[in-house]
């Protein structure tokens, strides 16, 4: 449970792991602010927990949104934690990718998350304390066919994360990379959920791990973590 003051800012809060952990999160009572593109989605969440969630729509991969969906949460809690889920892939062959496409990708996945993580960051400096945890992919250190630029997208921001790591040792801020592998979520197509679903990784059960993951305490940091299906990657 956290402080009342606190509150733990989930970025593609509206379906898939994102929508799971800020559920499994308000089960643990933790204050969340969730954020998405898709408006109608938060407004169903919002109407589910009501008081126990702060929804803030925003496109991320637009800076000047992330800002001030960051400065609206800040402006009523303490942002101690930022959980970056947001992201989208297209699943074509890099000879077939267009450039709008790759573009919406890289924005998205790792220019949205570099947004989210320099809007925090500030705060979190000055108070001497926080959390970051990036929901990346094993497409970041396994070569999967047809994501080229999802993966590129991912590898980028668990090098990034690396240094940023680092650089932040002595502010006594932890940044965990979570590499999940195949996940029954919409990020998929259909005919990929119906035919491997049965195999894929439960969404509410990563988020369980997320909040475990958050619950520890004293000098101990799981930095890298990698999820696989039982049975592998598909």
């Amino acid at each position: 449970m956290s402080n009342k003051n606190d509150i733990i800012w989930v970025t593609g809060g509206s379906s898939g792991i994102g929508k799971a952990t800020v559920e499994e999160l308000i089960a643990n009572e933790y204050y969340v602010a969730a954020s998405s593109r898709r408006v109608s989605a938060l407004d169903e969440l919002k109407n589910k927990f009501n008081d126990q969630l702060l929804i803030a729509p925003m496109d991320v991969s637009k800076s000047n949104e992330v800002i001030a969906a960051y400065q609206s949460i800040e402006s009523q809690f303490k942002v101690n934690c930022l959980i970056n889920n947001a992201g989208i892939t297209s699943f074509s062959e890099a000879s077939k990718n267009s450039f709008a496409e790759s573009d919406e990708i890289i924005n998205t996945n790792l220019l949205g998350a570099i947004y989210a993580i320099q809007a925090v960051l500030p705060g979190m400096i000055e108070r001497n304390e926080g959390t970051i945890i990036n929901i990346l992919s094993v497409a970041a250190i396994k070569v999967f066919e047809n994501s080229s630029v999802y993966a590129a997208s991912k590898a980028g921001l668990l090098a990034y994360s690396k240094v940023l790591r680092e650089e932040l040792r002595d502010n006594n801020i932890r940044v965990i990379n979570i590499l999940p592998g195949a996940t029954k979520t919409p990020i998929w197509p259909n005919d990929a959920l119906e035919k491997f679903s049965g195999r894929m990784m439960n969404p509410a059960d990563i988020a369980k791990l997320i909040v475990d993951i958050l619950n520890i305490k004293g000098n101990m940091v799981p930095e890298e973590v990698v999820l696989r299906p039982t049975k592998g990657d598909l």
